[in-house]
């Protein structure tokens, strides 16, 4: 029987080469750096500024849309130590309303040169259909002693479908609900007893058909091409077909971290999913998902999160 692998990060999960890559691959795909808006500069004077400058780029582009777990997300180029301007500078509304969200800053690997990323939530999901604009109005702004932003930028985006999954270990079932209602059960195998799977909220982040997952583990190495693979963390957990694994599915856990379905629920879920949908994992036996880990914002009280992270905020 062929098993999923976990070596990234030390953590459970699927094997797969360049875990940190993928996740740059996908940011690459919907906004690299600047699809969003540069925000109109200011008319008035102001004293040009000193030190090191930091330059913003989005994950998201204008126009696009996404699922109701999605964070908005901000690439910095420098290692800034104080975010109390940038808090101060950012408006996000939804549907015309104040969003009342928070940043949260986090050492990042997604871009070299860019050792920073923020992310910001509102205190619970986004509202299904909705639309979300933000001005980030940072040109030239302190980012703490010797540091300043080199850019303004706007955003407009979109959900799609309040899409959410529910994941239980104690019944091996999948539960994916659209807009309150439900539309699909299905049969599970989660990670086993050694290599359990992370409980918690865990985002859509990519989806690759097939997905090349790799072990260099003695006694347990492949290099397959696995279909129908939805990332669900960087560190490699995803959400795939695993026809070896039939006879398990929907009975017990036997991966290594990954959840394992049949390959006709792994197609639709593929297809039905939405970058940004969360997936909500209970009675897994495992750890909770890190923050870090990928899109784990979710996984944090509002209390903590609006502390700021690695970067204080106030």
């Amino acid at each position: 029987m062929l098993s999923m692998t976990v070596v990234a990060l030390a953590l459970t999960a699927c094997t797969v080469p360049a875990a940190k890559s993928a996740s740059k691959s996908a940011a690459t795909k919907s906004s690299a750096a600047g699809s969003s808006s540069a925000a109109p500069s200011s008319a008035s004077a102001s004293p040009t500024p000193t030190g090191t400058p930091v330059h913003i780029k989005l994950y998201e582009s204008d126009g696009s849309t996404y699922g109701v777990g999605m964070p908005i997300i901000a690439y910095l180029s420098g290692t800034i130590t104080d975010a109390a301007a940038f808090n101060a500078a950012t408006t996000v509304t939804v549907n015309g309303a104040p969003a009342n969200g928070a940043w949260y800053f986090e050492k990042s690997a997604v871009y070299s040169g860019y050792p920073l990323e923020a992310h910001y939530r509102p205190p619970s999901f986004w509202p299904a259909h909705a639309k979300i604009e933000m001005t980030l109005n940072t040109k030239d702004k302190s980012g703490g002693p010797g540091f300043y932003f080199d850019d303004s930028l706007t955003l407009s985006m979109a959900t799609g479908a309040a899409q959410i999954a529910t994941v239980d270990g104690s019944t091996e079932q999948m539960t994916v609900v659209s807009d309150g209602t439900t539309v699909k059960t299905m049969p599970v195998s989660l990670g086993k007893a050694t290599t359990p799977t992370f409980y918690g909220t865990k985002v859509v982040m990519e989806k690759d058909n097939p997905k090349e997952m790799i072990s260099t583990t003695p006694g347990d190495s492949y290099d397959i091409m696995v279909p129908w693979s939805v990332r669900i963390t960087n560190s490699g957990e995803f959400v795939h077909a695993a026809s070896w694994n039939g006879g398990n599915i929907g009975s017990r856990s036997t991966s290594n971290g990954c959840t394992n379905l049949n390959t006709g629920d792994a197609e639709w879920y593929y297809n039905f999913a939405q970058i940004g949908d969360p997936l909500v994992y209970q009675n897994t036996g495992g750890s909770q998902m890190p923050v870090w880990d990928g899109y784990g914002d979710w996984n944090l009280d509002w209390t903590t999160w609006e502390q700021g992270g690695v970067v204080p905020v106030q």
